[in-house]
């Protein structure tokens, strides 16, 4: 049995579960319920890994007694992927369940769900990782915050690279949903002010989940360019790269890709992985500074494994809250929204605040080059680009998010 079909029964096993501490100081006063909903079975690679840390994160906080004395204690939901169900699964995760926050999103569209309902039902979303800008823009509120880097963020990060290669004409691949779309456009924006002089010659924006990598290949190859800018992950990527491999598309090309120095989208390709793409990714082997040695030792003595990205993101997001809880002391939602607004903590990657114009965090990414080393897909050359370095400017931003 592979480790994947493991890890799916674990999460189809545990989709309705209740992360707690043993039964003693259950009472409702003395215990912080969060209310989590994931695309668990749509997206497992990077979910499991993200429950895994998630539980750890929870585990060292009631073991070093709690948020102010209270237990943290996690009620999981499965969204399938579909917003629907989202937005169904948080009606029962507050009337039925009572949980005192929600939080989770992988999805964009799916976190963008969410969000409206926390939003007509004053709860407050500490959304997790649904990278869409129109989360904290144009349709942020107050009560939706967002810890990962954004759509906006990694493209401007990306784009100080891309402006670097000689390429003049450029063609675009990203899945056909709200992330895609907006990647495409930042993008696009971005590198066209950085540089006049790029052209944009084809776009391809296969359904997600359902490339034919086959005929997008084909497309882009068609048009001739000199560079692309992929967008596609997980199942899409292993498609899109085993088809450009096998077609030539990558020779003599360069590619710009998101998210694909995770390793969650890296080791499903092995030796296939493609070399020498500039990408935002996670070399977990390789960051050795003390909060992320100690977050790494600590989830490979609990897990037996080594973490992925999505580790990451459910280890912070846990830290996120609780640093909000202790400083609020309360659950009361308009006081935790306050609470959130500005927050600090230390998270795996450093220092991240909350901003409190447009409740994205400064969570950074890590900036580099994909290599084959043993057998598999890592990164070299990085650095850490820390998000605060990556966002525009109040005034932008008062005119992209205009509830602020």
């Amino acid at each position: 049995m592979t480790a994947w079909v493991i890890g799916r029964r674990q999460i189809l096993a545990g989709a309705g579960a209740v992360l707690a501490a043993p039964a003693i100081g259950r009472a409702q006063g003395d215990v912080i319920r969060i209310g989590e909903i994931n695309s668990y079975t749509a997206q497992p690679a990077f979910l499991l890994p993200y429950r895994n840390a998630w539980t750890l994160a929870v585990e060292q906080v009631n073991a070093a007694g709690g948020v102010n004395g209270r237990r943290l204690e996690t009620v999981f939901r499965d969204d399938a992927g579909r917003p629907e169900d989202a937005v169904r699964l948080a009606g029962e995760l507050v009337n039925a369940e009572k949980v005192h926050l929600l939080s989770g999103g992988f999805l964009s569209h799916v976190g963008l769900a969410i969000a409206d309902y926390a939003n007509q039902n004053r709860r407050l979303y500490v959304a997790s990782e649904p990278l869409t800008d129109a989360l904290v823009w144009s349709r942020g509120n107050r009560y939706t915050f967002r810890l990962r880097a954004s759509t906006y963020m990694q493209c401007a990060m990306l784009v100080e690279e891309a402006a670097k290669l000689p390429a003049k004409r450029w063609a675009t691949v990203a899945p056909n949903y709200e992330y895609g779309q907006s990647a495409v456009r930042w993008f696009k924006e971005l590198l066209g002010r950085a540089r006049p002089d790029v052209t944009f010659v084809a776009e391809q924006f296969p359904a997600l989940g359902r490339i034919d990598a086959g005929a997008t290949v084909q497309a882009l190859a068609a048009a001739n360019p000199e560079a692309i800018f992929n967008v596609t992950f997980a199942a899409d990527l292993t498609n899109f790269v085993r088809q450009g491999l096998t077609r030539g598309l990558f020779e003599r090309r360069r590619v710009v890709s998101l998210l694909t120095g995770e390793p969650e989208y890296l080791d499903p390709l092995q030796d296939e992985a493609p070399e020498n793409w500039i990408v935002t990714g996670y070399p977990w082997e390789q960051v050795n500074t003390p909060e992320h040695a100690s977050f790494r030792d600590a989830y490979r003595r609990r897990w037996n494994d080594y973490p992925r990205l999505g580790s990451v993101v459910g280890y912070d997001t846990v830290m996120a809250i609780a640093a909000m809880l202790r400083k609020t002391n309360t659950t009361d939602t308009e006081a935790m929204v306050e609470g959130m607004k500005g927050l600090q903590f230390q998270s795996v990657f450093g220092p991240v605040e909350f901003r409190a114009i447009d409740h994205q965090s400064t969570m950074g990414a890590f900036v580099g080059r994909t290599v084959l080393r043993n057998g598999r897909g890592t990164m070299a050359d990085w650095r850490y680009a820390d998000g605060k370095n990556y966002l525009p400017p109040d005034d932008v931003v008062r005119a992209l998010r205009p509830q602020s």
